[in-house]
């Protein structure tokens, strides 16, 4: 099941530091555009994955064509991609070593969700973190 519990989710996002935000757009029109710029001035370090910008940089971040190229620890895989890609993202998170997948608002996959946490992974899904970080009152992190 999915985090619903405002606790969970407020702890899930006390204890992120690293995101990896797949769909992330260098077009300020885009929400995807906004959140990294929020979750960033909270404190959280937000790696930017999208492959039709590979090599461009978002908000002073490299934006990487796949999660598997990273290279460091990802806490959360934020996904800004339409429900049926969700899965794809969810199988790159779980190679990943991800320890979450966040699915934003409209994303709703739960044969995704379901995969992620047999592979032990955190799952919120239909929501948005520059939402409900101010709404649970969650720190900035440090």
């Amino acid at each position: 099941m999915p985090l619903t519990c405002d606790e969970d989710i407020a702890a899930l996002l006390r204890e992120t530091r690293t995101i990896a935000m797949i769909g992330a757009s260098d077009r300020p029109d885009r929400p995807s555009y906004g959140v990294m710029a929020y979750l960033q001035s909270r404190g959280y370090r937000v790696i930017p994955v999208n492959p039709q910008i590979t090599g461009e940089h978002v908000h002073g971040e490299y934006v990487w064509r796949e999660l598997s190229q990273i290279g460091e620890p990802i806490d959360m895989v934020d996904v800004f991609r339409r429900p049926q890609a969700a899965g794809e993202a969810v199988d790159q998170a779980i190679a990943a070593g991800a320890k979450s997948v966040w699915m934003q608002i409209g994303v709703v996959n739960e044969e995704a969700a379901a995969r992620a946490e047999a592979a032990g992974l955190k799952v919120v899904m239909d929501r948005c973190p520059k939402i409900e970080i101010p709404r649970l009152g969650v720190e900035k992190v440090a």
